[in-house]
């Protein structure tokens, strides 16, 4: 066994899960399509050689996944997402408490859509053309909600096939394949400092075609990090190639590749929050980035569309009943932890 301990607390792993505790993390990397072999996605937080590598066991048996350079990640995200940064450095005030100019300077952002917070889902949408020389845009979507700030409620739309269905049109399958057995693991290696690891795994999950490109498919290492102020970070990184035993059964399709994916939620308000979403999505199939990036924007305009009449909530809706749900669960851990204590008591 070893023993990884933090600040906060210690856990106990059998040591063939840790390869190499001493050296960098591996973030993920892509997949290539098994029926074309391409490049993998290779940036300053990738580690290629395997036996370098930590390998963490999930709950399914006889199945290990890779750990990232938290670091090396959350620079990034952070470089990129001035709402990410502010939740990390345990700030609060939303898009209100960013200056652009300083946080923005030595990036070439672009401003494809500017309107006052509130009139639209989206009220502000930039692009860097060719971020990182990787041959696709990176986007970034800011927008201010009216509702709880609930950073599980916000993943659930994008990791869960019934949520996904309700605003992706073009959604086939979404499928959490790996969960690792124990977050606390994330916890330890980053020893909190980019908050609280509170879901981590792989994924995967298929679109249909449409007029623009055949079905995609991608195999993604997803994580949520919580803050004590109630922000959260949603993030996610394509998977590298020699990990295509972890796709599921059957016929490949052509591989999309999300270089990174972050989607920061913070609390405004005691019912309104600010959420800031990033994406480097390369579509695949050489397909030219202005006829996938106008796709790409109007699904995410659907995923907020979706998401603000969520939040808005009200009695009888899919928020009220998670909330009551939420309360009831909490209650009975309550009640039975009270029972347990009862018993325990009579026992002495």
């Amino acid at each position: 066994m070893v023993l990884l301990t933090s600040s906060k607390r210690s856990i106990s792993i059998p040591t063939m899960y840790i390869l190499s505790t001493a050296l960098p993390f591996t973030l993920l990397t892509l997949i290539s399509p098994t029926c074309h072999l391409a490049s993998a996605f290779q940036s300053p937080f990738f580690v290629a050689p395997t036996s370098e590598a930590t390998k963490v066991p999930t709950k399914t048996k006889g199945v290990e996944i890779e750990m990232p350079n938290f670091d090396e990640l959350f620079a990034n995200i952070q470089k990129l997402s001035p709402l990410a940064k502010l939740a990390i450095e345990s700030k609060e005030g939303g898009f209100a408490s960013i200056d652009d100019h300083k946080s923005d300077h030595k990036l070439n952002w672009k401003t494809l859509e500017n309107s006052k917070p509130g009139q639209k889902p989206i009220h502000q949408i930039h692009k860097i053309d060719n971020f990182l020389n990787l041959g696709c845009p990176l986007l970034r979507f800011r927008s201010s909600l009216e509702g709880p700030c609930i950073g599980e409620r916000f993943a659930n739309f994008i990791m869960s096939l019934d949520e996904r269905k309700k605003w992706d049109g073009q959604i086939a399958d979404v499928n959490g394949l790996y969960q690792v057995y124990d977050t606390d693991v994330a916890n330890i290696l980053t020893n909190f400092k980019y908050g609280e690891c509170s879901n981590l795994g792989v994924g995967y999950c298929a679109t249909k075609s449409n007029l623009v490109s055949s079905a995609r498919e991608q195999l993604t290492m997803c994580g949520i990090q919580d803050f004590a102020n109630g922000s959260c970070i949603i993030w996610g990184t394509e998977m590298e190639d020699r990990h295509n035993h972890l796709l599921p059964r059957g016929e490949r399709k052509e591989r999309a590749r999300s270089h990174l994916f972050a989607t920061t939620l913070m609390p405004t308000g005691p019912n309104s929050f600010d959420a800031e979403y990033v994406l480097q999505l390369d579509c695949g199939g050489n397909i030219p980035s202005f006829l996938t990036t106008p796709v790409i924007v109007d699904t995410v305009k659907s995923l907020f569309h979706h998401a603000k009449k969520y939040f808005v909530g009200g009695d009888g809706s899919d928020l009220s009943s998670y909330i009551t749900a939420q309360a009831k669960q909490q209650l009975d851990s309550m009640h039975n932890l009270f029972a347990e204590k009862k018993g325990i008591l009579f026992a002495t």
